[in-house]
């Protein structure tokens, strides 16, 4: 991955009814151009996590063999390479970044979130290929989301990393480019993707470059 991807889908298993919407939807998002995409399944046992990892993986291989959507699995780095997913994310409350790293190994990609610049810094100090740095506006994908850090918070964690840095938290198709110009590289999106998925990630990918 020379040039981080500008769009990071994230597949929450919240937002979908079953298997079924999840795939076509990430099926929607790979036709559009979608590069990366994080399946985040936190209610779930871990063999259905797995059942339902492995069949994502599969059904975006046969779509396109050549080159497939990269797929990163969120929290759970022993199920990323059950899953042969290209990488892991984890989170302030998940697995340490250089115990993941120790899972999954030097090849596959590693992200960890960030809510502040204290967590920035240290995230820099660790082998994590990536740093995720939010919520950057209000989001509902969370219960009990960290506060919301703004576009001066993504600037802020901009001058402590030259790593990736990807935006996360309330990114739409209104504010996404002026993340961007925060000194993101990337940003993450979960509810602006469910509507449509294909026609939601064309917009965004014309928006962001």
């Amino acid at each position: 991955m020379t040039r981080f991807p500008r769009l990071y889908a994230i597949l929450d298993r919240r937002c979908f009814t079953g298997t079924a919407t999840l795939l076509s939807a990430a099926e929607d998002l790979a036709g559009a151009g979608v590069l990366l995409m994080q399946y985040r399944n936190k209610r779930d046992e871990a063999a259905a996590v797995l059942r339902e990892a492995r069949e994502l993986r599969h059904r975006l291989l046969e779509r396109n063999p050549a080159m497939p959507p990269r797929l990163v699995m969120n929290d759970r780095a022993d199920l990323c390479l059950a899953a042969e997913y290209d990488g892991v994310h984890v989170g302030q409350e998940d697995l340490f970044a250089e115990a993941a790293r120790k899972i999954v190994g030097p090849t596959r990609s590693l992200g960890v979130s960030t809510h502040n610049p204290e967590q920035v810094a240290k995230a820099d100090q660790t082998s994590a290929d990536y740093i995720a740095i939010g919520p950057v506006f209000r989001t509902y994908s969370k219960a009990h989301p960290d506060p919301v850090i703004g576009w001066d918070g993504v600037r802020q964690a901009r001058g402590l990393t030259q790593k990736p840095l990807v935006a996360i938290g309330g990114i739409t198709r209104q504010n996404c480019l002026s993340v961007i110009e925060a000194g993101a590289d990337s940003v993450a999106v979960i509810s602006d993707l469910l509507r449509d998925p294909a026609k939601s990630a064309e917009e965004f990918l014309r928006i962001l470059g």
